[in-house]
């Protein structure tokens, strides 16, 4: 997924359109307005030719030599194939918490952590940030076309629902609005989306099970909205969570964010907290119970989406929604991205004790990881957390961390910035060229560096991939019937509510009703 937000175009100097593929294949088709570098498949390198090598296979070759580069990538083809996703699925998902996994790096699971990082870059991707738009705060693509608008094909899954929340809350570093008086909605944003594994036997066979995968929108380079966060600890059974423990506490702007709806507003009048919740539902009665299959939930989400995911990951935990009509329970687990603490000690007890699994990849210089509670976390003695285990501003992390750092990519600038420090695609970029501790930074899937500088200016200037560059092509503006350069209608009916929601939130709420 190769595109970025709109907030950091720059002028479109050329119409050279190349293709390029990760963890999807993609296509273009004539009405695609973007431009994208070339990358490749993680089950093998990047294709090079003897007239113009990538900017990866020349480092390479000045670093350590390409014979090492290309041993490392024979090694980690080798081991996807002895260990397929099919057969480890369980495990890949945190069924023994990654042991054994991260250090040395097993490719299977990096693969899968990239390709759902992938999944939390699309909400940057197809998220309109441009004030100057009257769908600002929108999905740029109908939920029914959101990959192939990507540029991606055979995804291998479909979105089932968008997700709304309402921006009438105190983050207004996070939110994005409109300039015009006239727009889709004044408020509410597009947080993101709930897509389902298809029926294509090809992806059955690669996942080896059916998975709803859920991916919340962060912020990409504007930090501010750590500021905006009141840092206060909240009990979640007060924002309706069906948790029997008082004490279990979470920062109460994310809360207010899951929680939240305005009644007046056809996108935001049921909370993003609902909309998730009975969209999981729908799909574990129509898929938990078929004969022969297994069925998995992953939330996935970068920054601030990351704490949503965990949020999220827990509520359906904790509200049952995992389990089918006939008993059996849903393995959920959360993949996060750079993403910041969310809820106190008695929080992470809790969804522990739930089977929750999570998996936070965080860059060692990030500051969001280390937000909030800078100074009373899980990291203090545990003799004053245990004191102080009460105060409203003492947090913990949830779940294991595979720490990263980009000091150690030759491809990046050394600089702590802490916009850069906190990208998502520089992140995915780390992911590829870890090993584990000590061992040497080699892109193990040939994943294009370039894509680190499409909304940043990380890379390395000497090569030469300009910061910042990608942009829509006259900033969305077509050409209608007359002529006349427009902006085109975007919302569509079926990207709102689904008509039973209402029929599924009493469900949830008095389970008795289910029989």
């Amino acid at each position: 997924m190769a595109t970025i937000p709109s907030h950091n175009l720059r002028p479109h100097t050329t119409n050279q359109r190349t293709q390029y593929s990760l963890s999807f294949r993609p296509h273009f088709s004539r009405s695609t307005l973007i431009t994208f570098p070339a990358r490749s498949s993680p089950a093998r390198a990047m294709s090079r030719t003897d007239e113009e090598a990538s900017i990866s296979t020349r480092l390479e070759q000045e670093s350590y030599g390409l014979t090492t580069a290309e041993d490392i990538r024979r090694r980690d083809g080798e081991a996807k194939e002895s260990k397929r996703l099919r057969d480890t699925w369980r495990k890949i998902q945190g069924e023994d918490d990654w042991a054994g996994l991260m250090d040395p790096m097993d490719p299977v699971l990096r693969s899968e952590l990239i390709r759902y990082g992938e999944m939390a870059q699309a909400c940057y991707d197809a998220f309109d940030f441009d004030p100057f738009s009257r769908y600002c705060g929108s999905c740029r693509f109908t939920r029914r076309h959101l990959f192939d608008s990507l540029g991606i094909i055979d995804s291998g899954y479909e979105v089932a629902r968008y997700l709304y929340a309402t921006s009438n809350i105190n983050l207004p570093n996070f939110f994005s609005k409109s300039r015009w008086s006239k727009v889709w909605s004044k408020n509410a944003n597009w947080m993101g989306y709930v897509a389902v594994s298809d029926d294509n036997e090809a992806t059955r066979c690669r996942l080896g099970r059916r998975d709803i995968a859920i991916a919340w929108r962060g912020t990409v380079t504007r930090l501010e909205w750590i500021a905006d966060l009141k840092d206060f600890l909240k009990p979640v059974s007060g924002n309706g969570f069906r948790c029997p423990d008082p004490a279990v506490k979470a920062e109460s702007g994310f809360l207010d964010l899951y929680t939240d709806k305005d009644t007046s507003c056809n996108f935001s009048k049921f909370s993003a907290r609902e909309q998730v919740l009975t969209e999981v539902k729908r799909l574990v009665e129509r898929y938990g119970d078929e004969e022969g299959e297994e069925l998995s939930i992953t939330v996935t989400g970068h920054s601030l989406g990351g704490a949503l995911a965990v949020l999220s990951a827990y509520d359906v935990a904790e509200m049952g929604v995992n389990r089918t009509r006939k008993g059996k329970v849903i393995p959920v687990t959360a993949f996060t991205y750079g993403g910041p603490r969310v809820g106190n000690i008695r929080f992470k007890e809790r969804i522990e004790k739930l089977g929750v699994k999570v998996l936070r990849v965080v860059n060692e210089h990030d500051v969001v990881a280390k937000s909030p509670g800078l100074f009373l976390n899980e990291r203090a003695p545990q003799a004053l957390m245990k004191l102080a285990g009460g105060l409203p501003w003492c947090y913990s992390h949830v779940g294991e961390m595979l720490p990263l750092d980009h000091q150690k990519s030759p491809f990046l600038k050394p600089t702590v910035d802490l916009s850069t420090a906190h990208n998502l695609e520089a992140l995915l970029h780390l992911l590829d060229g870890y090993h584990g501790k000590g061992q040497r930074f080699v892109l193990s899937s040939g994943r294009d560096p370039a894509l680190v500088n499409k909304a940043s200016d990380f890379l390395k200037d000497h090569f030469m991939v300009p910061p910042y560059w990608r942009q829509d092509a006259n900033k969305g503006m077509v050409r209608n019937t007359d002529g006349r350069w427009i902006q085109p209608d975007r919302i569509r009916a079926d990207d709102q509510h689904a008509p039973d929601i209402h029929q599924l939130l009493t469900q949830l709420h008095h389970p008795s009703q289910l029989l």
